[in-house]
């Protein structure tokens, strides 16, 4: 055999041993890397919810009879005792007495509902005075450095709080009133002889607003028959607004009132930006219910009322049940070391522990790091990462330690 021929063989067979060796081989595997930054970390909750007049008033009829087509429509102003229904009063039914009766127990009725919110307003009145006259002590005292401004804050939230439930309570009293005028009305008509037949059908009963505000909804619009008690339409204002969010039971463990929380809502325009509006927790209510989420699946729920603090030319184009995105911030840290929270997976040796793979140069290398708290992006490092590593975000079942990667070109990240 020639040298030629040798050559020509061990060539070959050279070639063919490096292409086996590149097939068994593990290839890169191709992947896309995001940096741990250092900043503002926020842990929030996030849900959806809507709004909802704070005060919302239900005119109703206060006796049986025939109510007139309605000259109001939604949106229309209407003032303190403005004349919002007519009705006339229907035939008397043939138990005068126990009509008569029911008349006297609504007056009772009324006569209590008006006790109780004046009780209501003392008390609100009291609660302001109070938190007023602790808001000035801290003033003083953050002054002279003794209380931090977060206390101070605090106050002057109380104070506002305060203010809307004082108002809110004197609205409470003159519905309360207002009630009871159209009761007592209601029973000096029946003494007057309403018994007599068709005595009472050609007189005319006004039904009057009774706070200032506007109409939400009109109930009865055409004219009609109605019972008594039948609901005509409801007033309130809807510059007096909040948001109502419902949220899970375990989550609801970690709001507390007066929690900062940012609401966001998508604008009318394709492809709009969002109008991030400031708010805060005023309430979580005590109570949860049952509701059915859209998998099937039955959730303990607890809703949050919110009050919406950003100023009112931010936000003149919402109404009453708009709905809106919000992000409760339960915790929050300044200069914090974050790591996306789609580069976390549990680590197969321990379930208990997080871990990220950093992009070593072109390797994979799989860490252990601490992390106690998880928002919706990021998640906050206690250790393990510094800020300016790169880590490998949806590491699939590929990416192992020690295996060789090719990192994706992604500019918009």
């Amino acid at each position: 055999m020639s040298k030629k021929q040798i050559l020509t063989i061990s060539l070959g067979v050279a070639l063919m041993i490096a292409a086996l060796i590149w097939a068994f081989t593990p290839q890169p595997v191709i992947v896309e890397v995001a940096e741990v930054t250092k900043g503002r970390f926020e842990q929030t909750i996030d849900e959806d919810g809507k709004t909802r007049v704070r005060e919302r008033y239900v005119v109703s009829a206060p006796l049986a009879g025939r109510v007139r087509r309605a000259t109001l429509k939604a949106g229309d102003a209407v003032a303190r005792g403005d004349i919002v229904a007519v009705m006339h009063p229907a035939a008397p039914p043939l138990l005068d007495a126990r009509t008569e009766r029911e008349l006297e127990e609504r007056v009772g009725a009324a006569e209590a509902a008006l006790a109780r919110a004046k009780t209501s307003v003392a008390h609100a009145n009291a609660a302001l005075a109070q938190n007023r006259a602790d808001a000035q002590r801290t003033q003083k005292l953050a002054a002279q450095g003794f209380v931090s401004p977060t206390q101070r804050e605090r106050d002057d939230l109380k104070v506002t709080l305060s203010a809307r439930e004082a108002e809110a309570a004197n609205f409470e009293q003159h519905a309360a009133e207002h009630q009871l005028e159209l009761a007592r009305a209601a029973l000096t008509r029946s003494r007057q002889g309403w018994h007599t037949a068709g005595g009472g059908r050609g007189e005319r009963f006004d039904i009057r607003s009774p706070v200032a505000g506007r109409v939400l909804r009109v109930t009865q619009e055409s004219e009609a028959v109605v019972a008594l008690g039948a609901p005509l339409l409801e007033i309130g204002d809807p510059a007096d607004l909040e948001v109502v969010i419902d949220v899970l039971s375990g989550d609801a463990l970690h709001i507390l009132p007066g929690q900062p929380v940012k609401l966001e809502r998508q604008s009318g325009a394709p492809g709009g930006n969002i109008a991030a509006l400031e708010g805060r927790v005023r309430r979580v209510e005590p109570s949860a219910f049952t509701k059915v989420s859209a998998l099937g699946v039955e959730e303990q729920r607890v809703n949050v009322v919110i009050d919406i603090t950003a100023p009112r030319d931010q936000w003149l184009n919402i109404g009453d049940a708009y709905r809106v995105d919000a992000r409760i911030v339960v915790y929050h840290a300044t200069d914090a070391v974050k790591v996306p929270v789609a580069a976390l997976f549990r680590d197969g040796a321990s379930s208990a522990q997080w871990a990220v793979f950093v992009a070593d140069g072109n390797t994979a290398r799989k860490r252990i790091i601490e992390t106690t708290r998880r928002g919706a992006r990021d998640a906050l490092v206690d250790s393990g990462l510094s800020a300016g590593e790169r880590v490998i975000v949806y590491p699939g079942d590929a990416v192992r330690d020690g295996r060789r990667i090719t990192i994706r070109d992604n500019t918009r990240r």
